[in-house]
């Protein structure tokens, strides 16, 4: 019985080491929204504001390092439509377009940007994967504290201070995991080769 190991080839993100078909790339849509559903669910209410800390940014940019660009952005534009259209899987069970709407568009963009350098091999090593994941992070934030202000009427200052601050520790905990874990599947990877 065979085990071969697809080698992996610049320009490839960890998906495209599994044999290629429409169902693969299917399954793999399919898979990175419910991922990102089932991280929404970690969800952890913030006192003083209407967002509450979850999993679903770590879920977010590693399904866009993990996917790449293409089918990281549909992951997570097939999770944001469904959730618009009442499947209750945004953060702690709810759907619709509420007032942190706004980082789950935030989260759609970014899954295209960290794929997009995933592609062209920010995933391969740490310190890459960090400058990856801080440019995933800022992309959320500049999408869904803007789109917090101007639903829930507040000032900028007021926007940041329930819609960014309270996160930075957290989100920056979640993008250690994601800088550590894709870097060591490629290791894993190059060593079966």
């Amino acid at each position: 019985m065979s085990t071969a190991v697809a080698t992996a080839r610049p320009g490839q993100v960890l998906a495209d080491l599994l044999p290629a078909s429409r169902v693969r790339d299917i399954a793999l849509v399919l898979g990175g929204a419910a991922l990102t559903g089932l991280a929404a669910q970690l969800s952890v209410p913030v006192p003083g504001s209407p967002v509450p800390v979850t999993g679903q940014t770590f879920a977010a940019l590693l399904v866009g390092t993990s996917l790449g660009a293409g089918r990281g952005f549909l992951s997570l534009a097939l999770y944001a439509l469904l959730g618009l259209a009442g499947v209750p899987w945004f953060a702690g069970g709810t759907s619709g377009s509420g007032a942190s709407f706004g980082y789950i568009v935030g989260m759609l963009l970014a899954s295209a940007a960290v794929g997009a350098l995933a592609r062209r091999g920010a995933d391969r090593s740490v310190p890459r994967m960090a400058g990856t994941m801080i440019l995933g992070e800022a992309i959320i934030y500049a999408t869904g504290v803007p789109y917090l202000a101007l639903s829930l009427d507040l000032s900028t200052s007021a926007a940041i201070a329930a819609g960014l601050t309270p996160f930075l520790l957290g989100d920056a905990l979640k993008a250690a995991l994601a800088i550590g874990a894709t870097p060591t599947a490629w290791k894993f990877v190059n060593k079966r080769k």
